[in-house]
């Protein structure tokens, strides 16, 4: 099953409300992924841009989707990104199968260095 890295940020009147009511917001999360068929692995509060940061299991796209919908729809988040995830084994697998689709170099970038040639663009 894929894993997912979700971000999310509370709205203003959400952090506001988890000042004066303290409560652990997994206890609302969880049962959203599980009805998906996901489980949650790990989850961490975190400071900057975003609030909270999951990282899940879901049976596909389309369920990592209805779970980001019914997130932003609950009106507590403001923003929620996702972040596919893949083991380094599949990165690899990735890498091999890409040799068999390689694009040919195009004329002049072959030997780019980061000097001269910066402005060029593939």
């Amino acid at each position: 099953m894929p894993y997912y890295m979700l971000q999310a940020a509370y709205t203003p009147e959400a952090r506001a409300g988890m000042v004066k009511h303290p409560q652990d917001r997994l206890d609302a999360v969880r049962p959203v992924i599980e009805k998906l068929g996901g489980t949650i692995e790990r989850s961490w509060l975190a400071s900057g841009e975003y609030d909270i940061v999951l990282v899940c299991q879901l049976p596909s796209n389309v369920s990592e989707e209805a779970f980001s919908m019914a997130a932003s729809a609950g009106g507590a988040v403001k923003a929620v990104k996702t972040t596919p995830l893949m083991a380094i084994d599949e990165a690899m697998r990735g890498n091999a199968e890409s040799q068999r689709g390689r694009l040919p170099a195009r004329s002049g970038l072959r030997n780019n260095t980061l000097g001269s040639r910066r402005s060029q663009s593939l």
